[in-house]
């Protein structure tokens, strides 16, 4: 089983982060440094592909919701794709399908 790895490239524009594995409290930290540093860096316009992610624990989603407060303060733009069903479900049943911009493939998250 892995952890948790992360992915980074840039597509048209946007830097895309590939999550593999789970996202716990145990691998989220590396997840919000990382997502951090490329916000400090001048980096307003990501995607997270989350095709690969087999779990999200609250401490995940928190990551998710502070990624997406310091973009949207700054007229950036976050997208989430490739959500598994059953994190889907979590991100429902937290109210989180309102707040986040998600789309199916990583192909629609890059047309958006």
């Amino acid at each position: 089983m892995i952890a948790m790895h992360l992915q980074i490239n840039e597509v048209a524009g946007n830097k895309v982060v590939a999550i593999e594995g789970r996202l716990d409290t145990t691998t989220y930290a590396d997840l919000e440094k990382t997502l951090t540093n490329l916000f400090d860096e001048g980096c307003h316009n990501m995607i997270l592909d989350c095709s690969a992610m087999d779990y999200v624990s609250s401490s995940g989603l928190r990551v998710f919701l502070m990624i997406l407060k310091k973009i949207k303060s700054v007229g950036g733009s976050l997208v989430l794709c490739g959500l598994q069903p059953a994190i889907y479900n979590v991100f429902e049943i937290s109210g989180f399908l309102s707040i986040f911009s998600i789309r199916d493939s990583l192909d629609q998250a890059l047309n958006k």
